[in-house]
């Protein structure tokens, strides 16, 4: 072979190699979404649940308004609220992320919050 019908593979390659670096970036970029909102809805999940077991410690029966409340605050969404006896609050929240050619997930945390010394479940 010549120099002249190997003329231009190289564009050809680094063509190639950009657009598998970009794959990996966009990938990179995904995880690293999801790995954010799988650390919102947790946080959002604690706070949840620990303004919910404030109320339920007074025995307010709207401790689980509150917690809806709290959730919303933080951009999350309320799936699940239970106060068991001694105060101890459980819920369940979720954050959807949008995650471009993947589509809109849902990355969902549980948490647990009540008086220091409550009952086991």
């Amino acid at each position: 072979m010549t120099q002249e019908a190997e003329r231009g593979s190289a564009t050809v390659w680094v063509v190639a190699l950009a657009g598998v670096l970009a794959l990996v970036g966009l990938a990179g970029v995904l995880v690293g979404a999801a790995a954010v909102a799988r650390h919102r809805a947790g946080s959002a999940a604690d706070l949840t649940a620990l303004a919910a077991a404030g109320r339920a410690v007074l025995a307010d029966p709207q401790a689980c308004a509150v917690a809806g409340g709290i959730a919303a605050e933080n951009e999350a969404r309320l799936d699940d609220c239970a106060v068991h006896p001694g105060a101890v609050v459980e819920v369940t929240v979720s954050v959807r992320v949008a995650l471009g050619p993947v589509g809109v997930r849902t990355a969902t945390a549980h948490a647990r919050a009540g008086p220091v010394g409550g009952p086991a479940p």
